[in-house]
């Protein structure tokens, strides 16, 4: 697929997900309990509950979810800049915290939630508001009782590799 193609193909699918999300907010803590973990993923991207707010002011779609992987797209702006000209390392960080710990929800029962403990991000290159839009994905590497790891990259639609996560989340009852 060509460079422009793929670009352009990535910008439909995060505005079809959006157009079916709910407005932003933060599910009741009985949505949480009752609900798997996937269960809970899949109705925030169906619209049966709302995206966390920070998604919005970010600019982060969810693309996709399945148990032990999920895709989570953004749109680097000038409104993500840092003093040095370029998109602030934290945005990628918020990006991939966002993946990989819902990598990990992905896998959990209901009635049990995760928090995370330990995030490493390692940048690769910087993202501007030229970059286009940028995906985190996520896997799990381990799912326990108490402790949850896994790993995420963001990459562009042409592939290039802007910076990867590991992390360890603390997994508890709700």
């Amino acid at each position: 697929m060509e460079q422009e193609d793929k670009r352009q193909q990535w910008l439909d699918e995060a505005a079809a997900m959006r157009a079916g999300l709910a407005a932003p907010g933060v599910a009741d803590r009985e949505a949480l309990r009752s609900r798997t973990g996937i269960a809970f993923l899949k109705d925030i991207g169906s619209g049966a509950l709302p995206p966390a707010p920070i998604a919005e002011l970010l600019d982060i779609t969810p693309i996709s979810v399945e148990p032990g992987v999920v895709v989570f797209q953004g749109l680097p702006s000038l409104a993500h800049y840092n003093p040095s000209g370029v998109v602030h390392g934290g945005y990628a960080a918020t990006l991939l915290d966002t993946a990989v710990g819902c990598s990990i929800h992905s896998m959990l029962p209901a009635g049990k939630g995760y928090t995370t403990l330990e995030l490493k991000v390692n940048y690769i290159r910087a993202m501007t508001d030229k970059t286009g839009p940028v995906r985190a994905e996520a896997k799990v590497v381990s799912v326990g009782g108490q402790v949850g790891i896994a790993e995420g990259r963001i990459t562009d639609a042409n592939g290039k590799l802007y910076a990867f996560a590991t992390t360890t989340c603390l997994i508890f009852d709700i």
